[in-house]
Formats: structure tokens, sequence, C-alpha cells
């Protein structure tokens, strides 16, 4: 490979391939490579200005390096690359077939760093292999249903799918973060003798790292160039309500006014899908919905100081009265093989090419005409993914490629529709509900939310591993349907205390809010056409009141104690604007020189002060708990203790076990 060096970038070349690494923010290098004439210039995920130490670029025949603050890369004659924290290597590429200057020994093996293979004349199958570390754990990559928070040894596929959440970037034990800068679909496997990222359609090579002394100093490096959160307002970090779903405007005032008179303060109210005549009118059914009325409802509930929040998806169905002008003008996804109709819930369907300025436009100003005017404050981007009769990646052409190629960011500028409406019309990012994100969807206001999951203790002990991976990848703002989502039946005491255990969760994560699909199913729809808004069923009853005396006392306690840390929540929401720390961490992102909160798995920090480890087992009434090293408060019994030990606590059905640092 022959070295060069260009301003702050380091440049190899060999054959047909370039290589440039360069300084790109604290600590970090940005490593590009590509088979074609030139870079595409794409920033994709790294959005924000990078600030860089002064770079040192050695060139040499044999090795070649560049060295950004602590961190450095050694580039070999063959190409093959590896990272160093100070002096200390804790990335590299894996070997060719013959020995290196930079391996221990040489293996018969043909596996390469990186391979590109041609797909057309611009596009590949891109592979790119690290070799393993020993002792390494890996923490982020997003949100996946699994009860794995270390990482190593698991494959994760890079989709986006109802519950799963691909957001690349990885944080490990040995002091770096790495962020894999392709929306590409693809996988990436953390193996016990390789790590291995694999984007399904590229046309570069794009990733990003830096190394620092916490987790919490590589998150603030990596959140500072790929963009953080806005300040939340204190308005957003109460209780909100939810359920499938409010039919009328009167339905939605009767909730209101009970827990007003009840003294309960919502913040947000939710009015869930299929208030539409048709996917893709993005506009209330007037037959149930009538515009002054729906003006009325929104005005009471501003009164009461509620917040109006609306379900909107990306689907369009063919009979939408936007579906002829939307086909007509370019706006939807199309399909590169068959029908351009890619979903069927509910209707024949196509999708909105968000990634089309023009669709991102003509969805905003529905939204302005059709809700914003008549008093609705929030939108819930559900289908986010978005969601798909089949998942083909390599069918589904957006305006700027394939899905195969782009697809990860789908979500991200979903969400940047009513974002930058939002921003230009009223000169502020509101947070909106989503299903789905990606690098960086965090300053856009996203409040990501875990999907549609089973209502099960196994289902809720995984969101608590999802939440706090998301977090780790960059995105503060996160919750769960409290109680999960799909609910057979209300009246079983065994969802009942899966829904207080989960309500104890609500309290302490970063959004509170109560959402499900509750059955059983028989609750005749309001209209017996097979559209509109009063066809779909609705679930059972979602209301704090809808469970029985006993269990309205216990989720009434913790609405009250979620009010009283309204003010330490705020303080927390600002941190995470100003440093990118997660709301919900984990033991080691506050306790990094405590080998045990490495292992600590199933309980976590609520910000820094608080450790709260929730009860994922039915029937149980203690659980095991570890403190790290300091005096701690039991939040509910006020006794003190010492730290640096595990202790069993008590945990009634009315108690999540919860310390407070003193």
């Amino acid at each position: 490979m022959v070295f060069s060096q260009d301003g702050n970038a380091l440049i190899g070349r060999e054959g047909n391939e370039t290589l440039r690494i360069e300084a790109w923010g604290k600590n970090a290098l940005r490593v590009r490579s590509t088979m074609l004439p030139a870079f595409s210039g794409k920033d994709r995920g790294l959005t924000e200005k990078a600030e860089n130490a002064p770079v040192q670029i050695v060139t040499d025949p044999k090795l070649s390096s560049i060295t950004n603050g602590r961190i450095r890369a050694e580039v070999n004659e063959s190409g093959i690359i590896a990272f160093f924290k100070d002096d200390v290597r804790v990335l590299y590429e894996y070997m060719r077939c013959y020995g290196t200057p930079l391996t221990k020994e040489s293996r018969c093996l043909k596996t390469i760093g990186r391979e590109f293979t041609a797909l057309s004349s611009d596009s590949y199958r891109l592979t790119v292999n690290f070799e393993r570390n020993e002792g390494e754990r890996i923490y982020g990559c997003g949100q996946y249903q699994h009860p794995y928070l270390d990482l190593k040894g698991c494959m994760l596929e890079l989709y986006q799918k109802n519950s799963q959440v691909a957001v690349p970037f990885a944080l490990s034990s040995l002091g770096y973060g790495f962020l894999w800068n392709l929306p590409s679909t693809g996988r990436v496997s953390f193996g016990k003798n390789l790590t291995e990222w694999i984007a399904d359609e590229t046309d570069e090579m794009d990733y990003w790292i830096t190394v620092d002394d916490t987790p919490a100093k590589i998150v603030e490096n990596y959140t500072a160039v790929v963009g953080r959160a806005p300040v939340l307002d204190p308005s957003y970090l109460g209780f909100w309500q939810c359920k499938l779903r409010y039919r009328t405007p009167e339905e939605v005032l009767g909730v209101a006014r009970k827990y007003k008179e009840m003294g309960i303060q919502l913040d947000v109210i939710v009015i869930d899908f299929f208030h539409w005549p048709y996917q893709g009118s993005w506009r209330f059914d007037e037959t149930y919905w009538p515009e002054d009325k729906v003006k009325a409802m929104c005005d009471e509930l501003h009164e009461m100081g509620i917040k109006v929040m609306v379900s909107i998806w990306p689907s369009v169905d063919k009979r939408s009265e936007n579906y002829g002008e939307m086909l007509g003008r370019g706006l939807l996804v199309r399909s590169d093989r068959g029908t351009i109709e890619t979903y069927d819930y509910q209707g024949e369907c196509a999708t909105i090419d968000v990634f089309n300025p023009e669709a991102r436009d003509f969805l905003w100003n529905k939204c302005r005409e059709n809700y914003r005017r008549l008093g609705i404050d929030l939108f819930w981007f559900d289908n986010a993914e978005p969601d798909s009769a089949v998942y083909q990646s390599d069918n589904m052409r957006y305006y700027e490629g394939r899905s195969s190629k782009v697809g990860l960011e789908f979500p991200k500028y979903y969400l940047r529709t009513v974002a930058e409406g939002f921003k230009k019309d009223e000169g502020e990012i509101r947070p909106s509900l989503i299903r789905s994100a990606w690098i960086g969807s965090q300053k856009y206001g996203a409040v990501l939310w875990s999907g549609d999951v089973p209502s099960t203790f196994e289902a809720f002990r995984d969101q608590l591993v999802g939440g706090l991976n998301v977090g780790i990848a960059g995105i503060p703002w996160w919750n769960t349907d409290i109680g999960g989502f799909m609910t057979d039946d209300v009246n079983d005491p065994d969802f009942k205390e899966l829904l207080l255990r989960w309500f104890g969760f609500g309290t302490f994560s970063p959004i509170m809010r109560l959402h499900g699909d509750r059955g059983p199913y028989d609750i005749p729809p309001l209209d017996t056409r097979d559209f509109g808004g009063g066809y779909l069923h609705t679930g059972q009853d979602n209301e704090i009141w809808s469970y029985g005396e006993e269990e309205m006392a216990v989720m009434k306690k913790y609405i009250e104690l979620r009010q009283s840390l309204r003010p330490y929540i705020a303080d927390v929401m600002r941190e995470a604007h100003e440093n990118g720390s997660p709301v919900i961490r984990t033991m080691f992102y506050e306790f990094p020189e405590d080998e045990k909160c490495w292992e600590c798995e199933d309980q976590y920090m609520f910000g820094p002060d608080y450790l709260v480890a929730p009860v994922f087992t039915l029937g149980a009434r203690e659980r095991e708990v570890y403190l790290p090293a300091g005096r701690w408060e039991n939040i509910f019994t006020k006794e003190a203790l010492e730290g640096g030990r595990s202790l069993t606590v008590a945990a009634p059905l009315d108690v999540i076990p919860a310390f407070k640092k003193l």
C-alpha cells in the first residue's frame, strides 16, 4: 500500500482501493475505504462538527500511522489497521494468511480485514473483520429482544423491525467505542474468535472509533459527533396515559376528567391508531372525530395541563384520498419487483418515502392542517421501521437507494418530518414517540419505545437490557408500554402482578407511559363498515382504576413518587443534552472501577443518584441487590445501608427496590 497525507488524513492506496483515516472528534478517527474513483462525501451519522487535537501523521512504506489525541491507528504495507489507546492495542483488523508487523503469528486462513464483493458497477457487499480481544465485553448497538446486556457472543441483525432497533454503536470494556457508520442492512457478530460487520450493500466502508478512560467519556465523545437530545421540557416528565384505543373525543375527555377528580396530573394523553378514515389520510374521521369536537377536546385538555398526542403511520392505503397524488408525484416507496404495495394490515398499502424531502413536506403539511390546527400537540410515529408484509431489503427502493443500502435510516428521516416542521413553524423541536431509530435520532426529539412486546416477565426482563443498550447507543429518551403491549386477559392475577412490577419500572424510566392492547376482545366496534374510525376493535380499559382498588392504590403511589422526582429527572435530562449520558444507565457507567458493576445486568442507575432493582420473577417478594461502595438509603424504608456488598431486600408488590446514593 502506498501512503500519503491529505491535511488531517492518512491516505493509503493499493490497486483499486483507497483508504482514508482522518481525525474526527476528541480522541477519535474516521476510517473510510472505497473501490470507486472517489468517496461519496456523505456524513451519514456523523453530522456534527468535529473538534480535533493537533494530528500527527507518519507515512512510511512499511508502517504508517495517524494519531489524534489518545488514539493512534497504524497501517502496515498490506493495509491492515490496528488501533491503540495510548500505547495499548484495543482493536485490530483480522490478519491475512501471512504474517505482518502487527500480528503475533501467522495463521493459514483466507479471512481478510476488509472484503468488497461487487454487486454492480458502483455497489458492493462489504465484510469487515476484527481480531478478538480476550475478556472483552461489548455493549450498545441499539435495542434487541434478548436478555444479554453484554453482547459478546451475540449475532445482531442490522435491520429495523418492530421491537428491534439497530443503532450500530458498540462500547467496549477495553476503553473504546466503535460506530459502524453505514445505514445498510446486514449484521454484526461479536464472536469468540472474531468480530464481523457486514453491510448488504454499500459504495464504501465507513466506521468511526474513539478511546477514553470511562464509558461516560466514550459516550460523550460519540454523541458530540452524532448529536444529542434537546433539553426535555419538565412538563413531559410525569405520567402519560395511553390505551388501544380511544375512539371518540368523549372517551378521551372521560378519562382525563376522572384523573383530574382523583387529583392525578396527566402530562400527555394519547389517541392511538385508526382514528382516521384510511391509512395515509393523516386526519381524523369526522364521523367520530368532528373538527369542532376535536378542537373543544384539545381546549379542555389544555386547560387541565394535558398535552394531546396522535398516532400517525407511514402506510398509505390505496383507498386514501392521498394515494393517487403521492403515486403520481413519486412520493411512495417503490419496489424493484412485484407490486408497490408493501403493507397489508387492514388494507393494501404502500409506504411514504420519507427520504424524499417533498414527501416529508407533504406529510408535515397534512399534520399541520389536520392535527396541529385543531390543537394536537405531539405525534406518535408508529410502524416507523417501516413495518412491511415481507422484509426484502433488496426489493424496496427509496429516494436515496435500495433499502439494503440505506434502509436503517428510514426512522430517522421519518422523525425529521415533524422535527423540522415544528422547528420551522414554531422554533422548537418537540418530543415524538417513535418505534424505531438510527444514529442521531435523539437530536430530532426521539422518544423511543420498545415496541409491541408481550406481557410476560421474560419480555419485561428483556426491556431493561434493551433500554440500557440503546442508551449507550446515544438515545436517552426511551420507554416501554407499561405492562407490555399484548395481553390476553386483563383479569388474570398473574398479569396484574406483572403490571404492578412494570409500573414500578416505568416510574424509574425516562418516560412513564401506561399502554397496552388488553384482551379479551369482546367490545363491539362502533361501525359495521370495514374502514373508518369506528370499525376497528378496541382493547379493554387501561387506566389505573381498571384493575381493582388495591392495584390502583399501588399505581397511584408510584405516580406520586414520580411527581416528587420531577426536579431530579429534569436535571438528568439536562445532563443527557449536555454530554449525551443515558437517563437509565448500566451500573458500570456510574461505577466503572467496580468490577462487580460490569457483571450486574438486572439492576441499573436512574441518573447518577438512584439505584433501581426491578423484580422480574412472578411470585417473588424479595431479591438480591448489589450496592457499590458508599452509603445508600432505601427510598421506601429510609434505612441507611453501607455499600460494597450484595444483600437481599424485601420487595412486596407495592415496592420496587430502589436506593438513593447518600
